[in-house]
């Protein structure tokens, strides 16, 4: 597909990154020329240096002929022009990154007139997903499949927790009966298996559980890391993540307190949060934590503009027993040392916009078959989560699992069959109306037929 970038900062590139790997023709609109080169550099993009909401510059990049167009500049205003512009020149299909909050509430009624056909906000999927977090605290990272029926968790294995050191087809027969699966681990260095029963899991490697929520929760108290409800957070940075995530848990019946250095954002905040506590000051400073008690808080979600400050401040929370502790961070090398560091849950709001916008764009490949009604890049993106509705066109029904030869890398994890959750075995098959969620380590998955190495897609095409 010919998709063009509009905006090549961390966002951008990622997602310039992502599609470039999965063989589309991607070209960057961006004015910075540091920013275009390291692109040029680093990827197999073209670059073009101008404004993109510029006609001119729209055409010298191919708009009318575009597949879709990203607008990922910094300012939303730019950012809805990009894509009016491109929509009159001729693309097909836009994308807007829209982060103000007042833009937001009224981009429903206004996207038509604008020509944009989905707006990306990414400081409100990443104050959900933390908020999704501090709701369910044992789990280092958390995704949702099936609205919500299943769930994707990560956490990392302990000393001394059962699970170190033998096989899989070693533990009880309470794990093995729980409604999950482990679906995938990560080890300290970077190396991603699909488990099977010998698989034999080490302190340090980050296992992924896939199942209802009930036996997720199970698992958890059968692992002694089961922590009860939260009920209070300390929030580090007033900006537009924290703006989202207070407003997400003050609905839950949190008590919410903020920290932000900066004056005037303090006052906005006071204005459009009434009922958190907004605090003037640096919460990099320790003796401000101290005074202000934030090792009494259940969560700590460390949210400032700096990656560094985050990381270092919540391995402090870490070390003052803050039962759930958070950090976000776009730059990927700082996650690995925040992991390496024991700190778990680290949030990338521009990993979490790339992994959307992914599934459209596969979406729009995959007009015909199976629907994909969800992606996630797990294992630091080394892997993915995804889930598909199977229909007319998939291959294989009623074929056994045992039977199926899947490509390499490629796990069936739950089956969803009229309604009923099934964490299937070698007899489960697939039939057109069912959920299909799969692990993979195989990037471009568009299709439920993308799984089966081509004999198996000839025997299904025969069938």
């Amino acid at each position: 597909m010919k998709i063009i970038i509009v905006g090549d900062g961390k966002v951008g590139f990622t997602l310039a990154e992502h599609l470039s790997q999965e063989e589309h023709n991607v070209t960057v609109i961006d004015t910075n020329d540091d920013a275009l080169r390291h692109a040029s550099e680093s990827l197999d993009v073209m670059c073009v240096k101008g404004n993109g909401a510029s006609i001119s510059v729209l055409k010298e990049s191919g708009a009318e002929s575009a597949d879709v167009l990203i607008a990922a500049t910094s300012l939303d205003e730019i950012n809805m022009v990009c894509c009016l512009t491109a929509k009159q020149l001729g693309a097909k299909f836009t994308i807007a990154r829209v982060r103000n909050v007042e833009y937001a509430m009224e981009l429903s009624h206004m996207k038509r007139e604008l020509g944009i056909d989905l707006a990306i906000n990414p400081e409100n999927a990443t104050a959900v997903e933390i908020s999704r977090l501090l709701r369910f605290p044992s789990a280092a990272n958390i995704e949702t499949f099936c609205r919500g029926r299943v769930e994707l968790m990560g956490f990392r294995v302990r000393e001394g927790d059962f699970l170190a050191d033998q096989p899989l087809s070693a533990q009880t027969n309470k794990i093995r009966e729980l409604p999950m699966l482990l679906c995938a681990a990560e080890r300290e260095d970077g190396e991603v298996i699909i488990p099977d029963g010998t698989f034999i899991p080490r302190v340090g490697d980050r296992l992924y559980l896939v199942g209802q929520p009930a036996g997720l929760t199970a698992f958890f108290r059968l692992l002694g890391r089961h922590i009860p409800k939260l009920h209070s957070a300390f929030i580090l940075g007033g900006g537009r993540i924290s703006h989202y995530l207070s407003n997400i848990l003050l609905k839950m019946g949190m008590q919410v307190k903020i920290v932000e250095r900066n004056p005037e954002r303090c006052r906005h905040l006071s204005d459009v949060l009434p009922q958190a506590l907004i605090i003037q000051g640096d919460g990099t400073d320790q003796e401000l934590l101290e005074e202000e008690n934030a090792s009494a808080s259940d969560a700590f979600i460390a949210l400032t503009d700096r990656d560094e400050d985050n990381i270092i401040i919540s391995l402090y929370a870490m070390q003052q027993g803050v039962k759930k502790v958070v950090a976000k961070s776009n730059r990927q090398n700082y996650t690995g040392i925040a992991h390496a560091a024991g700190l778990d849950s680290v949030i990338s709001p521009k990993l979490i916009t790339a992994s959307h916008i992914l599934q459209v764009v596969r979406g729009m490949q995959n007009s015909k078959g199976s629907v994909m009604n969800a992606l996630y890049k797990i294992c630091d993106g080394h892997a993915e989560a995804l889930e598909f509705i199977a229909n007319e066109t998939t291959h294989n029904q009623g074929v056994p699992l045992k039977d199926l030869r899947l490509k390499k890398g490629i796990l069936i994890a739950v089956l969803v069959h009229q309604g009923k959750i099934i964490i299937p075995d070698g007899s489960s098959s697939i039939s057109a109306g069912d959920t299909v969620i799969l692990i993979s380590r195989n990037h471009g998955i568009l299709d439920l037929n993308d799984i089966y190495e081509e004999s198996m897609l000839d025997l299904g095409a025969a069938q």
